[in-house]
């Protein structure tokens, strides 16, 4: 028992020191899923995703820089998709809360989801005086939502004076209430509705004009899950909350789809404004951090909530996503919000719905930061991401060597158990799988070191570029001096 007591102690001394010198891959949680990090993402993986539960009101996506324009607008509807994900959040938080139900995006909307989804998409207010429904009280979750659709003329409730919150609504209905909206031109008469050469299937009669204008409306082909507008009798609550959200883009930013006379007069009357300004700060998407706030100064007045903002006031804003540059993806990304507009002792809170932007982008030598700035700060800018390097990769060696230590221990015991118990097949599968652990480990640590000098290297190159011919380096980047034209 003495000698068994000791070869156990020797071999768990000898694991730990073999495979301290050891790394392997280690995992973190993220809304974006298991991203593998090592000490510099960009030579082994796509990238490294930190991601914000917070509103994300997106300004980027991919920014590629022209000659004269940074297009925020040039890989998605910006605002379509930012919109329609908080739309969701809201309903899920607010019927959640109230039901302690679970919530799928992808099954089909309900027609309290559908109200929730106006209201808030189009400004619906709520009226004074409205019809009271037996079957949406005032401690219904979404009574407000539905009593400023109904309101609106948009949803209607049933003879037997109820609203019937929690039915779903056919396609056809959506495009009923979403045709009283828009005016476009379209192809009246008896014929079914057609979508990308195919009918499209669940439409009767009555809906054959209302839905031929929302497909003549061009925002179907930016909804996901083009077979299930087709072949689906229902849209999924994802869809309709997209559907709404390109509309709100369409009719009131780019104006390409017109309003009907018909048309609520919230939605009419409903008042944009545009924000044009001058970055002060830099964000990138190598080195910003969600959280982290910048500064603009607006070039022009404009007025907000019935005050006058001057040319020369404060906007700030706020980075709400990162995704780090990667070999294959190599520019990366930030999405950011606008928060505030501020001038002396007034400000206000700028509305969430920002829908798209774009950044002229100055000479490359005439740029803030000039050449003497830049030089200035490279130093410093340097040393720090040489020791971020430095830093993410001694902390991943940390990290996955007491993974690998685990793991080679188990294995270690197992020879033991396995081959004391008269198993020595089972104990000889263990070896193999200890000096696989082995392996492994001397690879993952071989892959932790090169990263991490390819990531010197890189960072200091990136540096150099920044120096010599800024618009080159961090393609993913709002700039000092830029100039941005958001819409709200």
């Amino acid at each position: 028992m003495k000698r068994l007591r000791q070869i156990l102690l020797t071999s768990m001394i000898m694991t730990f020191a073999a495979s301290s010198a050891f790394a392997v891959t280690s995992f973190t949680k993220s809304e974006e899923g298991n991203i593998q990090s090592y000490a510099h993402p960009s030579l082994f993986t796509d990238s490294t995703v930190y991601s914000s539960n917070n509103g994300t009101y997106m300004v980027g996506g991919q920014i590629k820089k022209t000659d004269s324009y940074l297009g925020f607008k040039n890989k998605s509807n910006v605002f379509a998709d930012a919109w329609s994900k908080n739309v969701l959040k809201l309903i899920e938080d607010s019927s959640a809360k109230a039901t302690g139900g679970e919530f799928n995006p992808k099954l089909p909307v309900l027609r309290s989801e559908l109200a929730v989804i106006l209201a808030e998409g189009f400004n619906l207010a709520l009226p004074k005086n409205s019809k009271q429904y037996s079957d949406v009280s005032s401690e219904y979750w979404a009574s407000d939502w539905i009593y400023k659709a109904l309101g609106s003329g948009l949803m209607i409730g049933y003879p037997s004076n109820q609203f019937k919150p929690d039915q779903p609504v056919t396609k056809a209905e959506v495009f009923a209430v979403l045709a009283q909206i828009i005016d476009v031109p379209y192809t009246a008469g008896g014929s079914a509705p057609i979508y990308k050469g195919t009918t499209i299937k669940y439409i009767p009669q009555w809906a054959y004009n209302c839905t031929k204008e929302v497909v003549a409306s061009n925002v179907l082909p930016y909804v996901s899950d083009q077979n299930r507008i087709i072949n689906d009798e229902y849209l999924s609550k994802e869809q309709v909350a997209e559907l709404v959200g390109y509309l709100i883009d369409s009719v009131k930013y780019s104006k390409e789809i017109g309003l009907s006379q018909e048309a609520p007069d919230t939605i009419k009357n409903r008042q944009s404004y545009v924000l044009k300004m001058k970055m002060l700060d830099r964000v990138d998407a190598r080195h910003s951090t969600m959280g982290d706030t910048f500064s603009a100064r607006t070039t022009e007045a404009v007025e907000i909530a019935g005050v006058t903002y001057p040319a020369g006031s404060i906007v700030k804003g706020e980075v709400t996503q990162v995704q780090r540059p990667g070999l294959r993806d190599n520019a990366g990304f930030i999405k950011v919000k606008f928060t505030e507009i501020k001038n002396g002792s007034t400000s206000v809170k700028l509305p969430s719905e920002i829908s798209e932007a774009e950044a002229t982008c100055l000479d490359t030598w005439t740029g803030s930061p000039n050449i003497l700035a830049r030089t200035a700060g490279a130093p410093l800018t340097a040393a720090g991401r040489i020791l971020g390097v430095a830093g993410r990769g001694v902390g991943e060696i940390v990290d996955v060597s007491g993974n690998r230590v685990e793991e080679l221990g188990d294995n270690l015991s197992n020879v033991l158990v396995e081959t004391l118990t008269l198993h020595p097949g089972s104990g000889v599968k263990s070896l193999g799988g200890s000096v696989a652990t082995v392996g492994k480990g001397v690879y993952d640590y071989a892959k932790v070191v090169t990263s991490g000098v390819f990531g010197i290297l890189y960072e200091l190159g990136d540096e150099v570029v920044y120096l010599a011919y800024p618009a080159a380096s961090n393609k993913s980047s709002l700039n000092p001096n830029e100039k941005l034209e958001v819409r709200f």
